[in-house]
């Protein structure tokens, strides 16, 4: 539905509770179909789980956030924002892969998928010749999973894998190495469904949807900075520091309370962690929805070095305590030397360790994968740590994720952790917000309708 700008304004008040991707999607939605939009942000920016901060001089983010060329959603976004000369988006997926001992890529070719991955699984030095037979018959096998199957949900990826004659180290050394970036999850603990998802869309289905994007600038450059002019352009209002204390149906709308004081609204979109939705809103969803959907950790390991050690955007490791490492020198600022950063999913065994424990640990790891590491002057080296970076994306786990609408009218729902089909990633954050403005918008149109009548 399209409702001309302006056409409601005075009549259809929308409040999107929450800054993140999620969020700001659902309030631009809304206000470009002509609503009259208030976004409440607790913290003092926009951008949610994807921000920067600064760290002396320099902009660090709070995680390594990239993503696909089939991340539709998420593109589409960033073209409303007006940022996507921000990006880097590989003309031709290219991951390099090392391991203490060897190194190799995986790259596309010009061929349909998924023969567009055959040359460099031919000569994948972590697989034997056997091993890289039986991942082309279960990669053609994942192909055809029919992920919105609910038995499907249901199933470990890890075990359909091992049906499917995949050996530990096939898993460990392929898929794991996007599985556990893309899912937060390995394998044993991700759902068939949602693993089916990402490999499907993103290597499977088409031969160019699996190319990296990434930001060039700071996250929040990227994201917060950008929605905020976007959405004054678009006629919504943004309260910075306002957290939502209270949220209570009154008459045919809804009472926003901060500690600022009350507003009414015909309409409110919670695009919040599940643990806050439950706390402002406990009659719209299912008792004890966030134990059920859980909450996975990602940590973050920065070093800064003198000198290059680097030449590539990023890589993969193999046999190595290091999943990916990113060069994020340009993004941050840095004049002299090279900023790198390594992003460790599913980081349940550190999450807790404490930071000189995780120098000792990986420090040699990564000079292990770039020996010019060896010969650099360490100028700083520091840790974060997002302790609930997504939900768990365990078998059977599509079962707890609420869609848009809730029972209570009036009152919908947006975030990555809500059943967007994917996992939590950016393009599901972004997805969920579209929906829970579809949804709003839809509303409005139905109530609109009752009252001409």
């Amino acid at each position: 539905m399209t409702i001309a700008r302006g056409a409601r304004s005075h009549e259809h008040r929308v409040a999107v509770i929450g800054g993140g991707l999620a969020g700001i999607t659902a309030a631009l939605d809304c206000a470009d179909a002509g609503s009259a939009v208030t976004l409440f942000e607790s913290r003092s920016f926009l951008g949610g789980l994807t921000f920067s901060f600064r760290r002396g001089d320099l902009w660090v983010d709070n995680g390594q956030h990239v993503f696909l060329r089939c991340c539709t959603s998420y593109l589409a976004l960033l073209e409303r924002l007006g940022v996507t000369d921000k990006t880097v988006l590989q003309p031709r997926l290219d991951i390099p892969v090392r391991s203490p001992a060897t190194a190799g890529r995986l790259h596309r070719n010009g061929f349909p998928a998924p023969l567009h991955l055959s040359g460099s699984l031919l000569r994948y030095p972590w697989l034997s010749h056997a091993e890289r037979v039986r991942f082309a018959r279960a990669a053609l096998a994942l192909k055809n999973v029919n992920r919105a199957d609910p038995r499907t949900d249901e199933q470990s990826f890890g075990d359909w894998l091992r049906a499917h004659r995949q050996s530990e180290r096939a898993i460990a050394t392929l898929w794991d190495l996007v599985g556990i970036a893309t899912l937060n999850a390995r394998a044993d603990d991700a759902s068939l469904s949602l693993a089916a998802t990402v490999f499907q869309i993103g290597m499977l289905n088409a031969n160019s949807t699996g190319d990296i994007g990434w930001a060039s600038v700071p996250l929040q450059e990227l994201h917060g900075d950008a929605a905020m002019t976007a959405l004054d352009r678009a006629g919504a209002r943004v309260r910075l520091r306002a957290k939502v204390t209270g949220l209570r149906a009154s008459g045919a709308g809804w009472t926003v309370t901060t500690d600022c004081g009350a507003d009414g609204f015909d309409a409110v979109v919670l695009a919040v962690p599940p643990s806050v939705a439950e706390q402002l809103a406990p009659a719209a969803l299912r008792p004890g929805l966030a134990d059920e959907l859980g909450s996975a950790p990602i940590v973050n390991v920065h070093v800064v070095v003198d000198r290059q050690v680097l030449d590539a955007p990023f890589l993969a490791g193999v046999d190595s305590p290091v999943q990916w490492v990113f060069d994020r020198t340009e993004q941050s600022g840095l004049t002299r030397g090279q900023y790198l950063a390594i992003s460790l999913s599913a980081a349940d065994d550190v999450i807790d360790v404490p930071t000189a424990d995780l120098r000792d640990r990986f420090l040699p790891a990564l000079r292990d994968l770039l020996p010019r590491l060896r010969e650099a002057n360490e100028m700083d080296f520091f840790v974060t740590r997002e302790r609930a970076a997504t939900f768990r994306p365990v078998p059977g786990s599509a079962h707890h994720r609420p869609g848009p609408v809730t029972a209570s009218h009036g009152l919908f729902l947006a975030g990555a952790w809500t059943d967007t089909g994917w996992p939590a990633t950016m393009e599901g954050a972004v997805r969920s917000g579209a929906a829970a403005a579809s949804a709003v918008l839809d509303s409005s149109r139905i109530r609109a309708t009752k009252e001409v009548a």
